[in-house]
């Protein structure tokens, strides 16, 4: 396991990406940005109230503010970190080089991933100071900066792993990044659409008696509702009810990623070099009939 991680392709990408000093610049003016709205937001939340006092329930909705913006950041992120990862080598003409040394398939798909994620998780985990505020009035629990901190790096791996396959597919950078924009898209902003139209047709459903799975279905592989849902439980117990199942979500959903993680990443070490063998048993034969 410390061969597969801690290989040369994965510190050549790191020491590369945090050389430049425009990193931690762009860090810096992201933790300015998110310290300025929390700010702001005590700030009108105590202009608006008569007593001038910030309640744990406002506090709790700061913290869901900050939280959508971070995920938002790492479903926008993501795609563009991971996307091109295998292609620029290929328009590069480096590939080649890094075929033949002596890193296997796995190292360094696993070594392009957490080197291309690496910068994001450094940005997620350095505003974690900033969630600190919220202890200062209440309404929210340790749990639930945990899950959501561990919530923001399974869908790191999610959308990356879409990146990486679709940059080992794909030869050109741009239709690859589009690609995986596209199903990042299609992931959280389109299925929570898809869901929202499903349930307004749960009434025909209910006024016949009968269960209706979908939006249970679509919302529990749906990464913002999910996210949502660990703050306000409610949401998903109506999708349980209007289903009929006493199947947690939270199981439906860390199945259905875990095995399109699995996947992705099979089946980019797989494509990610050339099947020779066919080619070797073609030129044996002529070799063998000179």
């Amino acid at each position: 396991m410390k061969s597969i991680i801690m290989n040369p392709v994965l510190n050549k990408e790191i020491r590369l990406r945090f050389r430049s000093p425009k990193s931690f610049i762009g860090i810096a003016a992201y933790l300015s940005i998110l310290g300025l709205i929390s700010l702001g937001f005590i700030g009108l939340t105590l202009n608006y109230d008569n007593m001038g006092v910030f309640r744990p329930e406002e506090s709790r909705g700061m913290f869901l503010l900050i939280s959508m913006l971070q995920l938002a950041l790492v479903i926008f992120i993501t795609p563009g970190l991971t996307s091109g990862v295998i292609s620029s080598e290929r328009e590069r003409q480096t590939l080649p080089i890094l075929l033949t040394t002596a890193q296997s398939s796995l190292s360094i798909i696993v070594g392009k991933l957490l080197s291309s994620l690496s910068y994001l998780f450094l940005i997620v985990f350095a505003s974690a100071p900033l969630y600190m505020i919220v202890f200062l009035y209440g309404g929210i629990s340790p749990s639930n900066i945990i899950a959501s901190f561990a919530l923001y790096i399974f869908t790191m791996l999610v959308i990356g792993s879409f990146g990486i396959l679709a940059s080992t597919l794909i030869r050109r950078t741009i239709l690859a990044m589009v690609t995986t924009y596209s199903i990042a898209f299609f992931i959280t902003g389109g299925m929570a659409i898809i869901t929202i139209m499903l349930t307004s047709f749960s009434y025909q459903f209910y006024s016949q008696g009968n269960d209706y799975i979908w939006p249970f279905i679509t919302a529990s592989i749906n990464i913002p509702i999910m996210f949502f849902s660990l703050f306000e439980p409610n949401i998903v117990d109506e999708f349980k009810d209007m289903a009929g199942l006493d199947l947690s979500p939270w199981f439906v959903f860390f199945s259905f990623y875990i095995l399109i993680i699995t996947g992705c990443l099979t089946i980019a070490i797989r494509k990610l070099r050339p099947r020779m063998k066919g080619k070797v048993k073609k030129l044996s034969k002529k070799v063998s009939s000179l």
